[in-house]
């Protein structure tokens, strides 16, 4: 098992669990619903690209935004 990646709409953000965590971190997001540059409002999809990015959908900005997995968000 690998890295799970989790849009928690009702908290605004983005989490995050490594194999054997007790606990998620925070990738994205966290900040209040807002459309920040790193504010979330109702993320409801995830997506991934080869090149190490997190694309992230939300309902309540109406917008998809990009973000590199790979400099942790």
């Amino acid at each position: 098992m690998g890295t799970v990646y989790v849009a928690d709409e009702f908290n605004h953000r983005v989490m995050r669990w490594t194999h054997g965590a007790t606990q998620g971190t925070v990738v994205v997001g966290g900040n209040g619903p807002g459309a920040g540059v790193n504010q979330l409002t109702d993320p409801i999809g995830l997506s991934f690209d080869r090149h190490g990015n997190i694309y992230v959908a939300e309902y309540g900005n109406q917008r998809a935004q990009r973000f590199s997995i790979e400099k942790g968000c």
